[in-house]
């Protein structure tokens, strides 16, 4: 295969692993956590299959890119941290059907299960960058988020550094099949998203609705109070 005819992302990542070896596979893996737009699914199959050239070995491949999975995770987590729960809650009352009470309700989810979240969100699309900020804001120990995410990532980067491994210059059907994967839990959001914003505008309608009666029928009210005085 010639890496000089792959471009994007791929023949990105391809040159930075060419040029760093191991390491570069774990930069490249670093930014996938702090920019999720860059896919796990489309880089990790590519050390993978840059372990099978005999440009690193396969061991180098999954330490460096665990690693690089924790190093992204820990910077998001501090972002998370020096956000804080305050300013948080500042940030989600000067959105648009956001209310305190929904991050309170995100808070005490968390609270009952955030070391399950924080292990099996490391193998989500999209999520995998994104539940480090709320472990952040909510200061699980470090020790404990970093133990969870280096298992969690570990598994989930073994399974597709060894796809590209074992596929070699195949290794894009592993980012063809993924990306089905990363499409559905996108449609998912998106669906979750237009139900949420859909129940909060008829929540408000209602509230305001309720309003506008309790304001029409407040002289009716007076009026019969002061025929009766």
């Amino acid at each position: 295969m010639d890496t000089t005819t792959v471009d994007g992302v791929a023949g990105w990542a391809i040159r930075l692993m060419e040029t760093l070896g191991a390491p570069g596979a774990g930069l490249a893996i670093a930014l996938e956590n702090l920019f999720p737009p860059l896919p796990s699914e489309v880089i990790l199959p590519l050390a993978g299959f840059t372990a099978s050239r005999g440009d690193m070995s396969l061991l180098q491949a999954l330490v460096w890119t665990t690693l690089g999975s924790l190093i992204g995770a820990l910077a998001l987590y501090a972002v998370g941290a020096v956000l804080g729960r305050r300013r948080t809650l500042a940030i989600a009352g000067r959105l648009p059907l956001i209310k305190t009470s929904d991050i309170e309700k995100a808070e005490a989810w968390f609270a009952r299960h955030g070391r399950k979240t924080v292990f099996f969100g490391r193998m989500i699309p999209i999520f995998r960058s994104l539940i480090s900020v709320p472990a952040g804001v909510e200061r699980m120990p470090v020790v404990t988020f970093a133990l969870l995410t280096t298992l969690g990532s570990l598994i989930w980067n073994t399974v597709f550094v060894l796809a590209g491994y074992q596929l070699g210059e195949n290794w894009s059907l592993v980012e063809r099949y993924a990306g089905l994967l990363s499409n559905a839990v996108i449609v998912a959001v998106v669906l979750a998203v237009v139900v949420f914003v859909v129940v909060r505008v008829r929540e408000r309608r209602q509230t305001r609705d309720g309003r506008h009666r309790q304001t029409r029928e407040a002289p009716r009210h007076q009026a019969r109070e002061g025929e009766h005085r």
